[in-house]
């Protein structure tokens, strides 16, 4: 079966739960994909805190760079927040045509053109989610 590797930038919150989901429902994506997603690696200023989600010491960096140039790895999910540095690894990851997903809507509506140009010229896919919050009157 064909692996996808993986590298993650931010183990806070929404990186935790990432990894939790990938934990939890590697089989079923696995299934529905026909490839083995594997997180690689996983770089984070703090990785001595305890998350909710166990993972092996060997996985965790404090080095970004760890993943970027990680030949390997094939997709890069960016869930740091923040314009800088995330605007600067999504754009070194481009040019070492690694795809990207994000859920940093703040960076894609301030840096989204020459993000959106990048994958475009590198070839590879940024992928993003996006929310809403609404109130009734």
């Amino acid at each position: 079966m064909k692996k996808i590797f993986l590298g993650l930038i931010g183990f806070g919150t929404i990186g935790s739960g990432v990894v939790k989901l990938l934990q939890q429902s590697g089989e079923l994506i696995e299934k529905r994909l026909g490839a083995k997603l594997v997180l690689k690696k996983i770089a984070d200023l703090d990785i001595v805190t305890p998350r909710v989600v166990p993972v092996k010491k060997d996985l965790l960096t404090t080095d970004a760079k760890v993943i970027l140039n990680d030949p390997d790895i094939h997709i890069i999910i960016e869930l740091m927040g923040g314009y800088e540095p995330a605007r600067s690894f999504i754009l070194a990851a481009m040019r070492k045509k690694k795809h990207v997903v994000t859920a940093n809507k703040a960076l894609l509506a301030t840096y989204g053109n020459e993000i959106f140009q990048a994958a475009e010229k590198n070839g590879v896919d940024i992928g993003f989610e996006a929310s809403v919050g609404g109130r009734s009157l």
